[in-house]
């Protein structure tokens, strides 16, 4: 996929859960089971993560929680669903954002999962996994997990030869909760003065959907209130207080360009040519249109397209950053670092903007200075596996192998591949002082790797 900074999903579900020291390492375990079953990625652009940060800024404010630390993440699946894990994050599927048709649906959306986070709900599902793996065994632990995150299949399948009476009362508390979190949801739009109307139309979008069969359903509707008494409710609330709410072009942009940016790497580039004409705001169309070239292998076009959306908005850091993707992927590596370094300049922080450029300076063969890039967004942000990849190419290039091992193993653990994690967390303790910073790291990545090998012999 062309969109920059894809990186895997499957340990960081749950490896921030709840902030429970005692479930971390357990987590870890689970989720490399979980994501052999239902493998999923997220799809990392500095670009769309601001865009969804804008528009969830009014919503997590409004539910009284740090817009400096929760996240709003996407998911590289184009179902219509949305779920949260952790007290950090706020998972969206990239099929949802582009099946609302405003701001509003998406916005309620957010309302909804942060309602989750707000209302203490983590704390009580960690403590019933935690139950659950205690009093059933790891297969029905496993099902809760991936009922937690949305239900489906996973769940499903994982439940197979289980408990299925303790998942069955697991997912009757959980509906009793979003029942509650549609509630607060509602409250925190008010408060925030985003149009309620967004809920309404969102749950008439999926009304019908519990007349159809568990197998056709929308994973969303399968591990929430039906649509139909969702609808009602919301449709009770938009009486009762009516509709306040103040227009907000801010919010109409950046959901535009979010769904701009997303469709035109994940749509065909004709298709992409097609619609961008359908743009409100020339610098998105634009950028659209360089997306489109770039995947059609036309660098003149992409960059010339870039550059005028540039011309437009010269504070930019994200259309400079999408710049510098199209460069090195076309190997104009000098010119790539540059436009990096035009992004890591307006963007100091942004922990994916410094990712491309610690990987754009890798290419250049200034290795040192690569290095320092990808640390500081490795310290930002320690879930992108992709990063890590480039982390440790930089760490072998210098003769730190140590370290290269270490976010190694924390790259395969990224990925749920725990096995192979171990075997290079092996290798880190043996070449990396005692007690430092990278063989601690190595140390946790190790005991998780023995864990999960000792549940699996269990399994068989």
């Amino acid at each position: 996929m062309p969109i920059s900074h894809v990186a895997a999903m499957a340990f960081e579900r749950v490896s921030r859960l709840a902030s429970i020291p005692a479930l971390m390492l357990a987590a870890v375990v689970w989720l490399a089971a979980v994501a052999q079953t239902h493998a999923q990625s997220l799809i990392r652009d500095p670009d769309i993560e601001y865009g969804l940060r804008e528009l969830a800024f009014p919503v997590l404010r409004a539910a009284g929680l740090n817009t400096n630390r929760v996240q709003i993440l996407v998911v590289n699946d184009n179902t219509f669903n949305a779920f949260v894990i952790d007290y950090n994050a706020i998972y969206v599927n990239y099929g949802l954002i582009l099946s609302v048709e405003n701001p509003e649906m998406l916005q309620a959306v957010i309302a909804h999962e942060a309602a989750h986070i707000a209302n203490g709900h983590l704390a009580r599902r960690a403590e019933n996994l935690k139950a659950a793996q205690r009093n059933a065994g790891l297969g029905t632990a496993l099902a809760l997990l991936a009922a937690a995150a949305g239900g489906g299949e996973a769940a499903i399948g994982i439940a197979a030869g289980t408990r299925g009476a303790a998942l069955r009362s697991f997912l009757g508390h959980t509906r009793a909760e979003e029942a509650s979190a549609d509630r607060s949801a509602a409250s925190y739009l008010r408060w925030a003065r985003i149009s309620p109307s967004g809920m309404v139309e969102l749950h008439r979008k999926f009304a019908g959907q519990e007349l159809l069969s568990v197998a056709n359903q929308d994973p969303y509707m399968r591990s929430h209130p039906t649509s139909r008494e969702r609808l009602r409710a919301a449709e009770a609330f938009l009486d009762e207080f009516g509709d306040k709410a103040v227009p907000n072009p801010t919010a109409d942009y950046w959901f535009a360009r979010v769904k701009g940016k997303l469709s035109a790497f994940l749509r065909s580039p004709n298709w992409t040519l097609r619609r961008a004409k359908e743009e409100t705001d020339r610098d998105i169309r634009l950028m659209r249109e360089a997306s489109a070239h770039h995947q059609n292998r036309n660098l003149s076009q992409a960059r010339a397209a870039i550059d005028e959306a540039l011309a437009i908005r010269p504070d930019d850091p994200f259309y400079y950053d999408l710049k510098g993707q199209i460069l090195l992927e076309n190997r104009q590596v000098s010119e790539a670092v540059e436009a990096y370094a035009n992004a890591v300049e307006m963007a100091p922080n942004n922990a994916l903007i410094l990712a491309g450029y610690g990987r754009a300076l890798l290419a250049q063969g200034k290795t040192k200075q690569a290095l320092t890039a990808l640390e500081q967004a490795r310290a930002r942000d320690f879930r992108n596996a992709r990063l890590m990849r480039d982390l440790g190419v930089a760490y072998a290039k210098v003769g730190n192998n140590g370290m290269a091992s270490t976010v190694t193993a924390e790259r395969y653990a990224l990925q749920g591949r725990l096995e192979d994690a171990g075997i290079h967390a092996k290798r880190a303790v043996a070449r990396l002082p005692e007690g430092s910073p990278g063989w601690q790291r190595a140390q946790d990545m190790l005991i998780a790797s023995e864990r999960f090998k000792r549940n699996k012999r269990k399994r068989k």
